[in-house]
């Protein structure tokens, strides 16, 4: 399959998003970002040549915004949606735009032809199945609304696909990482806020014994896996895990982001456990190798390394972020 010449990138402006898209245009494509702004930013894609005309502000649940922005698409990349810790304290919105709001991207795209649906899921959809590494053949067994949901959007991505012939391609990223990440709220993920924290010389807080593993994958490979998926014809109708295949506990990430920060003000906190949260994560990467050919090109070391530089080792920009950092962030409603 060739490049498509029009792709519509959905959630564009978030982390992993952004780094989509800006590997799009660097090969070429002609790409539409549709962002609510939730969590994304127009600034993500600052650094990206996009004129202003292709950033839509808007809800993936717009039905007439949709089809308006169809026209013209071949290929629709798709990952807005709510985070897993949103989804514990509002997990009706959570359902409302990652499953909901899936049928609705599915219909516009459906009615207009597009030649590839590329749907980007999560791993959290694995839950408490067990078993490592996780196959895509696998059961699945969500242990929160977003996860659940996640699940629910796949299900009816491959119904569209049956019943009407969308041509799908169900991706599930792991534990993505690097620049443009969110430590912010209740989108805030485990290592950019190790990273400030340990920068800005304050305790790192691991949540339960901190033996719960998770697969780490840099974004930009991440984002090469997803475009690698658009265009494999062998790809269309599968699902495919992206994830580097090995797994790091969290209580070892939190060591070794305080060895490569070099703080000696930093420690680590022990806090009570997160609801929902998984024990084990670790990819299969079989499928990918094989119908994709992806491997992943960054190791954990170089892109933790990658993301400290991006911060700058700055103590006063750290400790200015942070203040929109949550540690609980689970029962906190951002307005």
């Amino acid at each position: 399959m060739s490049d498509p010449s029009r792709a519509l990138v959905t959630g564009g402006a978030g982390f992993i998003g952004s780094e989509l898209v800006a590997q799009l245009v660097d090969c070429g494509w002609d790409v539409v970002v549709l962002d609510n702004l939730v969590t994304g930013r127009w600034e993500n894609l600052d650094s990206v040549n996009l004129p202003d005309y292709a950033k839509i502000t808007g809800d993936i649940r717009d039905e007439a915004l949709l089809s308006r922005l169809m026209v013209g698409v071949d290929t629709v990349f798709h990952l807005a949606c709510r985070g897993v810790r949103f989804s514990l304290h509002s997990p009706q919105e959570t359902h409302a735009v990652n499953a909901t709001g899936t049928i609705a991207v599915l219909e516009a795209a459906r009615h207009s032809g597009v030649r590839r649906f590329l749907h980007v899921s999560s791993s959290e959809i694995y839950g408490i199945a067990g078993g490592s590494p996780m196959r895509e053949d696998g059961p699945a067994l969500p242990t929160t609304a977003y996860g659940a949901s996640k699940l629910a959007g796949e299900a009816y991505a491959r119904a569209y696909g049956r019943s009407y012939g969308v041509p799908v391609t169900i991706v599930r990223p792991f534990n993505s990482f690097g620049p443009r990440a969110h430590h912010e709220g209740d989108a805030g993920e485990v290592i950019p806020k190790f990273v400030l924290r340990a920068l800005a010389g304050q305790h790192l807080t691991i949540f339960g014994d901190g033996k719960q593993t998770r697969d780490f994958s840099y974004v930009s490979d991440t984002a090469r896996g997803i475009m690698l998926a658009a265009k494999e014809p062998q790809a269309e109708g599968e699902t495919i895990n992206l994830g580097s295949g090995s797994e790091m506990s969290i209580h070892c990430l939190a060591l070794e982001v305080l060895k490569v920060v070099a703080n000696d003000r930093a420690t680590l906190h022990f806090d009570s456990a997160r609801p929902g949260d998984l024990p084990r994560l670790c990819a299969s990467t079989e499928k990918a190798q094989r119908l994709l050919r992806f491997f992943p090109k960054i190791t954990f070391s170089e892109g933790l390394s990658r993301l400290i530089k991006w911060y700058g080792r700055d103590s006063k920009l750290a400790v200015d972020l942070l203040k929109r950092d949550v540690v609980r962030n689970w029962v906190v409603i951002n307005g």
